[in-house]
């Protein structure tokens, strides 16, 4: 398995994570509420470099394959993403850990990312099933994963820390490998074109 891919289309690129693009990085980890339903802190350059170093950690370690986002149109890098909890033997990964800039957000860039990512996991790498794991109360993430075919599969009550204390409920959607030709001609239509 290639551990450091990229994924591209006419509109993105996702290439491998780097310690070297926290500076790439640091404005977008600094906006306002970017990540305010993940345990993760991104927003100061010194803790940006521990999430890019335990994501590249994940990644030595076969668990993650984490990127950066670059945005052809604006000739810019606008947030990260990743493949992680990967297992090999079932077939089984997650994809998350995505955060990108507010002034991208609604634009489809997200949409455009995840049906590489879907493809990339389905088509190359032939694994069996893709899990999204995000906070409850996290509405518009919800509904994006919704939206590209993702199916609720049930809520961890209370199951994540979170970084000011509160115990967040976690829904767990997936799609499977069988669902994907069905997602890839309906939703994504088109995208292989693009």
């Amino acid at each position: 398995m290639n551990y450091q891919p990229i994924l591209e289309n006419d509109f993105v690129r996702l290439e491998p994570l780097t310690i070297k693009d926290v500076n790439r990085l640091i404005l977008v980890a600094q906006e306002e509420n970017l990540i305010q339903h993940s345990p993760s802190i991104i927003n100061s350059k010194e803790s940006l470099s521990k999430y890019i170093e335990k994501a590249i950690s994940d990644r030595v370690n076969k668990t993650s394959i984490p990127f950066i986002i670059y945005h052809k149109g604006l000739n810019s890098y606008l947030g990260s993403t990743r493949f992680g909890l990967i297992n090999n033997y079932n077939k089984v990964l997650h994809i998350g850990w995505t955060w990108i800039s507010k002034s991208i957000q609604g634009t489809g860039i997200n949409q455009q990312m995840k049906f590489l990512m879907l493809q990339y996991a389905f088509e190359v790498l032939e694994f069996e099933k893709v899990e999204f794991k995000i906070d409850e109360r996290n509405i518009r993430s919800r509904k994006a994963v919704e939206k590209i075919g993702g199916t609720l599969e049930g809520v961890l009550r209370k199951d994540t820390l979170m970084k000011d204390g509160f115990r967040r409920s976690t829904c767990c959607y997936g799609i499977l490998k069988e669902e994907w030709p069905h997602i890839k001609s309906s939703i994504f239509k088109g995208f292989e074109n693009d």
